[in-house]
């Protein structure tokens, strides 16, 4: 009974020490809220901001057809626009990922005139290492690195404001 107290004592110290030892993709942020995000298409920066002041810039991937505004499921587009931060999946097969609320109404009614879906699932997340160094690869998300989709998802809160520009 004593050896095996001791091998369950020890199993569990070893099993404190890798757990204390392996990095988090989920940090801690205390500094300004970020209360806008902004995309420029175009020139593949983004800017996460404090009202007018800039906090963080990334460069990024885009859909595999990055130029226009996203109108039909597949298309390849990163939508164009106005939206928010709708919803965070921490198990994402992107590392990390949050979700952009496309599509809007607006969308909706456009495609639904072409006879069409609108698409969805748009998403701010990371880059698995078979897309590292690939230029537009998603199927219309916006992509950074996986160390600054960490910093990212720490920084930005549900109901942070998204702007997407061409």
């Amino acid at each position: 009974m004593r050896i095996f107290t001791r091998r369950v004592a020890i199993m569990g110290a070893i099993a404190a020490f890798v757990t204390a030892c392996t990095p988090s993709k989920f940090r801690r942020y205390n500094g300004p809220e970020v209360t806008r995000i902004q995309v420029f298409k175009n020139a593949r920066v983004m800017q996460l901001l404090h009202n007018d002041t800039q906090l963080k810039a990334y460069k990024f991937n885009l859909g595999f057809a990055p130029e226009g505004h996203k109108e039909i499921e597949g298309d390849g587009r990163t939508p164009e626009g106005a939206y928010r931060i709708d919803r965070r999946n921490p198990n994402s097969r992107f590392h990390l990922s949050l979700g952009i609320s496309y599509p809007n109404a607006d969308d909706i009614a456009k495609a639904k005139a072409m006879g069409e879906r609108p698409g969805g699932d748009i998403f701010f997340h990371g880059t698995p290492s078979e897309y590292v160094g690939q230029s537009d690869w998603t199927w219309g998300c916006i992509a950074v690195t996986n160390d600054e989709m960490e910093e990212m998802y720490a920084m930005v809160k549900n109901g942070t404001l998204v702007y997407i520009y061409p």
